[in-house]
């Protein structure tokens, strides 16, 4: 699986949220210690009173109905374990169930008996503030809210039998706090529920650009290589065939050496289609001499039938990192080849000069030469220029062949540059520099 595909199924697992789950806890506990210190209240208040035996029993069923949620989440969340990631919590406005909108009737229907024969019971509403605004949608919640605080304020002025401000106003203030705070935790938590689908999803499509893109590159790369090994290899082939059966009467022995230097070119593709099937990598550079060993191979190859290669190295010969040698490799081959099929050259030159912040290969000839495009009518003609278009032969506006786009996307994929320098019957220099900083 893509990196970026394991990321982003790793971020579509709904996690559940411990904030929440430590939120509700603490509600809980505060239930029930609040519970626990109205009942002792008015057990302390009220000793061996009439109503304290159906105190303590309501007490029991609104502590056994207040667990009951809890403990079904529990056992579900038991019987789940292992079976993959839980859902996520529902939204802030998702319609509750019947089953839970029947457990909160019971617990506040339970809870308003024990307020009437106990208003000692009235602060354990605070909690049910937030068990009802978890339960039901938003105006639903602020409804029950506003009773719950309505009874509050009716028990704390019936305990202490005259008119208060601070416990008319009290209980609606924190109310209106806790439910605030709540309303507004929930809408951040939707917010960020939002915010972590969209990251999803741009997770997935981020994926699949990049896999898009990257089978576009190896494409464009294997065309590259095909066109530089195999499809030179056969057009070169084709040439001598030709020569040696135009020449097969008239001068055998010539034409048996294109015969022969046909084979030689033959046997060659069949290693460089070999290499590809391995791994794609120059069948020069994997004799272990480097760079500058398969370039004198290759300026030697080439060398015969009408071409002297030459071959060159300046500067230190140090070790150049295998996409860099695999590029200049490619290069040499492409730009030689342009060289036998179009130039019409006698002789040609590779040069490699290494240097400690990039590598610069010159490829020269002798040849008719071509105006490089962009160069037009009167216009000077200036000694050097970044290659934009095709390849012109013959000094007109002929489009021939592959070979400078890809020499040129070859370096543009390393961060280098192609330059050119030509002019009708004076030959041609090309000359590429790859930056080393960057590789």
């Amino acid at each position: 699986m893509p990196l970026a595909d394991a990321r982003t199924a790793d971020l579509a697992l709904p996690a559940p949220d411990p904030d929440a789950r430590w939120l509700a806890a603490v509600m809980h506990a505060t239930f029930y210690l609040l519970l626990a210190t109205s009942l002792a209240r008015f057990l302390l208040r009220h000793p061996g009173g009439a109503r304290a035996p159906w105190i303590v029993a309501l007490v029991a069923v609104l502590a056994v109905l207040y667990a009951l949620p809890p403990l079904a989440v529990a056992v579900r969340g038991h019987r789940r374990k292992g079976a993959g990631p839980r859902a996520p919590r529902p939204a802030l406005d998702a319609r509750p169930t019947p089953r839970r909108l029947t457990w909160l009737g019971l617990v506040v229907a339970v809870w308003l008996v024990l307020v009437v024969l106990a208003p000692s019971f009235g602060w354990c509403a605070v909690p049910l503030f937030y068990t009802g605004l978890r339960t039901l949608p938003p105006r639903a919640a602020l409804a029950l809210v506003a009773v719950l605080t309505a009874c509050v304020v009716a028990s704390q002025l019936r305990l202490a039998g005259r008119y208060d401000p601070d416990l008319i106003l009290g209980p609606p203030a924190v109310s209106a706090i806790a439910t605030a705070v709540f309303l507004h935790m929930q809408r951040q938590a939707v917010r960020q529920r939002e915010l972590i689908d969209d990251l999803i999803r741009t997770r997935r499509e981020l994926a699949a650009i990049e896999r898009r893109e990257g089978t576009l590159a190896e494409r464009q790369r294997l065309s590259m290589e095909i066109h530089d090994t195999l499809a030179q290899g056969l057009s070169s082939q084709q040439m001598l065939l030709q020569a040696a059966d135009r020449l097969w009467d008239a001068d055998p022995a010539k034409a048996r050496t294109h015969v022969r230097t046909a084979e030689l070119i033959t046997e060659r593709g069949l290693a460089e289609a070999r290499r590809f099937v391995h791994d794609l990598a120059p069948a020069d550079l994997a004799d272990g001499g480097g760079v500058v060993e398969a370039l004198r191979a290759l300026a030697e190859r080439e060398s015969g039938a009408g071409l002297t290669v030459r071959f060159h190295a300046e500067g230190p010969v140090v070790p150049l990192p295998d996409r860099v040698g695999s590029a200049l490799l490619r290069i040499a081959q492409g730009a030689l080849a342009n060289v036998r099929e179009h130039a019409h050259a006698t002789t040609a030159a590779l040069t490699l000069t290494l240097l400690d912040d990039q590598v610069v290969l010159d490829v020269a000839d002798d040849g008719r030469g071509f105006t490089p495009q962009g160069v037009r009518g009167q216009e000077e003609v200036r000694g050097q220029e970044e290659v934009r278009g095709q390849e012109e032969v013959r000094g007109q506006q002929e489009v021939r062949g592959h070979g400078l786009p890809a020499i040129r996307a070859r370096a543009g994929q390393l961060g280098g540059t192609l330059t050119i320098e030509s002019a009708p019957g004076e030959g041609a220099v090309l000359s590429v520099s790859i930056p080393l900083e960057s590789q």
